[in-house]
């Protein structure tokens, strides 16, 4: 049941909100130790609060849209009560959180209800979800697998059926890695559409926060409610489609190279666009990525180096060290990419694009192959997600229906045009060609 039914069903009565979030809690007790997507539940808030929407939509009082949902929030929002740790030890010290951040304040006033905190790579740093500290969130359609990062655990918990909802953050694909991996919705909105405020930040001038999940119609309403603002009605099949090739065509697997062919097959996309420099771009990003994100912990790596993941620690800090004309080079280059992809919205609406080389990689083997090579999956999950991160557009990540492992494909719009990927998104889910995989009791 998808959140908008369970919201439907609570405030008509047909069920309780204390009874649904019951039923979550003893779901993540039953399956987590297999996945660990959840590093907290938040048992007594949960109930809590479901025992006060019970209580308003019996004096017949709507408690909201998303009245009795639960919902997970990726290890780097604040909430209230607790230390926001961001996947880490280094921060375990700090005083507890005095409010939700923005985005979980937005929701719980929509009338979710918070059920668990989710695990994630250390400081957002990461494509896996391979955390030191906490472990390693597997895949719940094949435990031996990646989930992908670094929002892992939040893409993992809507999957595995935990929450229909969740939050995760995205800087350089860490909402499109994960949800592709793990068959569920995801959205990195336009840059700045979404506060940030109460999150853990990592490379400031390229994070977003956004959400997952388990279908399109819930897409709309969280994003509305995020944003503050309406999604204007669009007409999916008056807009323009095309492919992105070149670089996105590239190292694709077998069974995303035939399911990305069968979806431009069947949505009749016959046009290319091929974006310029496109490993100058990815490049850029991660030179931006590593020098932000190793000047905003070099006081931190100064005085408690051996309290960070090693794996982290060492890229952090030779991020610190990137002179600063590459900087300066990066974000020259980035500007000049970001008009670029303007251009290329000249001859469409919305561009398609995998959004990961193929399929989860096995845990045991975490590699994928890169031009003929084969490379570390944590640092280079993001291929084709790591470019289009320069730009600043929104991206809707779209769990595609194919039989196997789950396949994902990036729709990418012109930045505030989040009302033309909803809408195209649940077209498609109509149409049978977009379907989130979510487990079973």
């Amino acid at each position: 049941m998808n959140a908008l039914e369970l919201a439907r069903a609570i405030r008509t009565g047909e069920r309780r909100a204390v009874g649904v979030i019951e039923t979550c809690l003893d779901r993540v007790t039953r399956r987590d130790a297999g996945i660990n997507a959840v590093t907290r539940l938040l048992a007594q808030r949960a109930l809590d609060q479901a025992r006060h929407v019970d209580a308003r939509v019996a004096e017949g009082i709507d408690p909201g849209p998303l009245a009795g949902v639960p919902f997970g929030i990726k290890d780097l929002f604040d909430v209230e009560g607790l230390v926001t740790t961001a996947g880490s030890r280094v921060l375990a010290d700090r005083p507890v959180a005095d409010c939700d951040a923005a985005l979980v304040s937005r929701l719980v006033e929509a009338g979710a209800i918070p059920l668990a905190t989710t695990n994630m790579d250390e400081f957002a740093y990461g494509f896996a979800t391979d955390n030191a500290h906490y472990g390693l969130t597997r895949n719940p359609h094949d435990p031996s697998r990646l989930a992908g990062g670094s929002s892992g655990g939040s893409a993992a918990g809507v999957a595995a059926g935990y929450f229909p909802l969740s939050l995760g953050s995205d800087t350089n694909g860490s909402i499109r890695v994960p949800a592709s991996l793990c068959g569920v919705w995801g959205l990195r909105p336009t840059q700045n559409l979404f506060p940030t405020e109460g999150s853990f930040p990592f490379v400031a001038s390229l994070d977003t926060v956004g959400p997952f999940a388990s279908s399109a119609a819930d897409l709309r309403v969280v994003t509305e409610i995020l944003s503050g603002q309406a999604l204007g009605a669009v007409e999916a099949g008056s807009l323009k489609l095309a492919r992105l090739g070149g670089w996105f065509d590239t190292d694709l697997s077998d069974p995303m190279a035939a399911a990305l062919n069968n979806f431009c097959r069947a949505l009749s996309i016959t046009q290319e666009v091929a974006l310029p420099h496109v490993d100058a771009a990815r490049a850029a990003a991660f030179v931006i990525s590593a020098s932000e994100g190793g000047a905003l912990h070099l006081q931190t790596l100064r005085s408690h180096a051996s309290l960070y993941d090693p794996a982290v620690r060492d890229r952090l800090l030779a991020g610190a060290l990137v002179p600063a004309p590459h900087v300066f080079q990066a974000h020259k280059l980035r500007r000049w990419f970001r008009a670029a992809m303007h251009e290329a919205f000249a001859q469409a609406d919305i561009l398609v694009a995998p959004a990961v080389v193929g399929e989860a990689p096995p845990i045991d083997a975490p590699m994928i192959m890169v031009g003929g090579r084969s490379v570390p999956a944590r640092a280079n999950l993001g291929l084709y997600t790591q470019p289009l991160t320069l730009a600043g557009f929104p991206v809707l990540t779209l769990p595609l229906a194919v039989e196997g492992l789950p396949l994902g494909l990036q729709l990418v719009a012109q930045p505030g045009r989040e009302d033309r990927l909803v809408a195209l998104g649940e077209t498609l889910e109509r149409a049978g060609l977009a379907r989130a995989r979510i487990l079973e009791d």
